[in-house]
Formats: structure tokens, sequence, C-alpha cells
């Protein structure tokens, strides 16, 4: 992994992110030179603008890959033949974009005869490149070579998350080594027996990173073995770093205050309050006119099911620990909490009206929170706020909880794009993970990848209630 603004991205998608980028830049050129080689016009086509041009047509061809996760190749479902449609799927989307781009922007326009060459072009490198993008975590020898110091409870996270996440498609964990006699919690096949010293270890294996996964660690842990190993350039991970840079969580049965307060991140200065500001309030008004029509239809849809009020208005806990009033759009019977006691959300809860179905679905009810961003009661992006009730539940049950609050709730959230809808304390606690790694992270290059992500994940109905 590597970190770009605070965003863990995989080398690999960031390697074929890039030359796809390159691919679409180039394509420009090519369609330019065939359609323009014979006619003499092409040293003039050329001296129009054309990098900019090829650099418009580079970022909302890749955004529109990004979109649709086309770079995470290890969640498509499907064999090798699904490529190409997908890959005509995404590219076309684009191609509809450009295509809106052109008629708000002129100046952009690439000319008919280009678009068809370019488009072709560019789908058949992409394709090719796909291709062994798609290979390309079968190979062993390009992976990682990983070394995890200890077999306890600790290393049984890492054995779990390994067997049940794509993070194999990166790293090749290639076995557990006891340390002073602790407990075995993994499988006894992928425990490493006595060869030796730890850097006699890791030569032998060419590891090059070990994951210290021991919890009693003071008087204990082998410092000058590693240390050896790190002067011999292999990288040594904690526990929480590893699951933190793998997982995009900070779990939080391996997270101590000491790391919290040592670790980097968790900053909230002013430059970032005002950048943040400024971005939620650009984004929200244009949100505001985009979907005012949708909104008036929802309105009047939820007036002729159910009648008023239209708009919902419930309290939840903000920044800091402050409750404010939320609006939504009404999705439930008004009868949902006769009893007066707050009760969890489920999936497919019987209290939701057919109208609300839908708009859950489409994420349409959370729209009215609009104005809650303008108010700055909440901001687009950050852990989504909870109820009183809730609130002071889960912080008496759940270590960290109220860390979640170190930052301004948001509409959408990195939880949110990254689990499914919760309504337990268990399902609260895996969504506290995901806001504690936005709430150390959080940057403005993390909140448009979360925004993005969104608009993938509300176009295919994940996650919906």
């Amino acid at each position: 992994m590597i970190k770009i603004f605070k965003y863990h991205i995989p080398e690999s998608v960031f390697l074929f992110l890039i030359i796809e980028a390159f691919i679409f830049l180039v394509s420009v050129y090519i369609g330019a030179t065939l359609r323009f080689i014979e006619s003499g016009y092409l040293t003039n086509y050329f001296n129009v603008n054309l990098l900019q041009k090829s650099i418009i047509f580079a970022t909302v061809m890749t955004s529109s890959m990004l979109l649709f996760n086309s770079y995470y190749y290890w969640e498509w479902s499907g064999g090798i033949q699904h490529i190409l449609p997908r890959l005509s799927t995404f590219m076309t989307l684009g191609i509809v974009v450009m295509a809106l781009t052109f008629y708000l922007f002129p100046a952009s326009f690439l000319r008919r005869g280009i678009f068809p060459i370019e488009y072709f072009t560019s789908v058949t490198f992409v394709y090719f490149l796909s291709l062994i993008n798609f290979r390309w975590p079968k190979k062993d020898g390009l992976k990682r070579q990983v070394l995890v110091l200890g077999t306890g409870s600790r290393a049984a996270k890492i054995y779990s998350f390994y067997k049940n996440s794509s993070v194999s498609k990166r790293l090749n964990i290639i076995g557990y080594l006891p340390f002073n006699g602790t407990q075995h919690f993994v499988d006894h096949a992928v425990i490493l027996r006595n060869q030796g010293c730890l850097s006699q270890i890791a030569k032998l294996y060419n590891i090059g990173e070990i994951i210290v996964a021991i919890r009693n660690r003071r008087g204990e842990l082998p410092v000058e073995e590693l240390l050896a190993c790190r002067m011999m350039g292999i990288k040594i991970t904690d526990l929480s770093a590893f699951l933190e840079r793998e997982a995009g969580q900070l779990q939080v049965e391996t997270l101590s205050k000491s790391w919290m307060i040592y670790s980097e991140g968790f900053r909230n200065g002013i430059n970032r309050y005002i950048n943040k500001r400024i971005f939620d309030l650009i984004i929200s008004g244009l949100l505001l006119i985009m979907t005012l029509p949708v909104m008036v239809l929802a309105v009047i849809l939820i007036f002729i099911e159910s009648g008023s009020p239209v708009i919902y208005r419930q309290e939840r806990v903000g920044q800091d620990g402050r409750v404010f009033t939320i609006y939504k759009f009404r999705s439930m019977r008004l009868d949902a909490e006769n009893g007066g006691t707050p009760i969890w959300a489920t999936q497919n809860d019987n209290r939701v009206t057919s109208i609300g179905r839908i708009l859950r679905k489409l994420r349409i009810d959370e729209l009215p929170q609009i104005l809650n961003v303008i108010k700055g009661n909440m901001s687009l992006v950050g852990p989504r706020p909870e109820r009183p009730f809730f609130v002071e539940e889960l912080a008496r049950d759940i270590a960290y909880y109220k860390y979640r609050h170190s930052v301004k709730p948001g509409i959408t959230g990195w939880a949110q794009v990254r689990y499914s809808y919760g309504s337990s304390v268990e399902d609260s606690i895996e969504k506290l993970q995901y806001d504690l790694y936005y709430v150390k992270n959080h940057g403005l290059f993390f909140d448009f990848m979360i925004l993005l992500t969104t608009v993938h994940v509300v176009l295919l109905g994940k996650g919906a209630r």
C-alpha cells in the first residue's frame, strides 16, 4: 500500500491507474493523428489546445473507471470473459459524461472524427492492460513476502483477515513464528518451526515485512533481532498499523491509547476546518441545485401516500457531543415509535412505507441533510450521526466510541461505503473501526474518494435498508 493524501491505495492499483490515465491521454493524440494525417490539417490541430483537451478526456475517463471500482479487479465477479463487457460499460459512461462536457464547455470539443478512434484505441489498450491486471495477483513472485511474529490471539486476527479478504492478492504470508511458548490460535500448518534466528529466517524466505503480533511486549520483544532485520531493509509493522493499512480500520481490540497518541494523524487545525467548510459549501450548493427536482417529487409522493409531516426531524449527536436536529424525508409510518423508546432500524424494516423503501434504496431520504451541511451542523463526509439514546448506550459498551465525535458527522462516510447497514452493537463496533480510521486520516482527497465511492454504492444499490 502507498498513502496519497492520507488515503491508502494498493501499489498495483496506483500503477495501473497512472498507466490507464496515460493511455487515455495518448489515445487523443492517436485519434487526431489518424484523423488528420492525410488532410494536412494535423499540425494546426495539434496547436489548438490538444493537450488541455486530452487531459480533460483522461480525467473524465479515469474518474469513470474509479467510480465503478474497475481498478479493484479482485472484487469483480465472474471470470476473465467479463472484462470486456465491464470495460465497455464503464467507458460508455465516460463517453456520456464527455458529451455533456462538450455541451457545457464547447472549447473542449474533440471533433466527431477523432472521438470514435480514440474510444476504440483506449478500449483496446485498456482491455489488454486489464488482462495483465486480472492475472497480476496470481503471481506470488510479485507479492511482498510477509512473516508474522506470534501465534496468539493477535496473530489469529491476521490469519482470519488474510483468509477472508483481498489482502492475499498483494501479500504472501509465508508463516507465523511462535514466540515464548505462546498458545497457538492459528492453524498449525502455517506455523514455522525453529529455523534459526529471526534474521536468518528472513533471509531464507526473502521476507520484505515482519508484522509484530505479540500482546505483551515489555521485556519480551526481541528488539535486537528486529533491529537487525530493520537494518537489512525489512519493514517492521505493528499489528494496529497493519490492519489500518490493509483493512482501512482502526481495530478497537488492538488499539492502545499510547499508539493513538504517538501515531500520525488525528489533525483538526484551522486550515483543515476552512478547506473542508469551503468544500462542503461548494459541493452541497451544487447538489442542492441538481437534486431540487428530485426532492420536490419526493415531497409530493410522501404527502400523497401518508400525508404530513414530509420532513422528519430528529435529534442527533454531532461534533464534540453537541446535539443538533437532523432533517430527512420521512420514510417510516407516523407510528414507527409509538412507545417513545428509540428502536434500531433494521434490514427490510416493516415500519418503512412503500415510497420510503424507494427513497432509502436510492438514498433520496438523506437529501434534506444538505441543509444541515449548509448550516454547519454536518459535513458531506464524516461518521454518521447517531441518536443520543444510542450514543449513551454505545459509549458505555464500546471502547473509544466517543472519539468518533472528534469531527463533524457526515451525510456519507467511510463506514457507509465500506460496511453494510448495521442494526446491532456488533455492527456498531465494526462501523466504529472505519469511523476511527476516517478520524485519523481525514482530508479533502479522502473526502473526494468517499464521495466518488458513494456514487458507486448508490448506483448499485448496495447497503440499502
